[in-house]
């Protein structure tokens, strides 16, 4: 559901500059900060690149890219 709001301008203009950066529209870079700053808030004691790593494994999980761990036998 597309909505209409105000932003700070500045924010906007650096999220002009990253999206063309990471080939995405400024509407989905400006949601993506989103997204990391709620997951960020809800789990204070991760990192960035924690942050990033999760949704790397749960992006493959859902694409099909894992495979169930089988404890070896020594």
């Amino acid at each position: 559901m597309g909505i209409s709001i105000n932003l700070d301008k500045k924010l906007i203009q650096e999220a002009k500059s990253q999206s063309k950066v990471l080939s995405r529209s400024v509407p989905k870079q400006i949601e993506h900060w989103a997204r990391i700053g709620r997951i960020a808030e809800d789990n204070p004691d991760l990192n960035y690149i924690q942050i990033k790593d999760m949704l790397l494994g749960i992006q493959d999980y859902h694409e099909g890219y894992v495979e169930e761990y089988k404890r070896g036998t020594l």
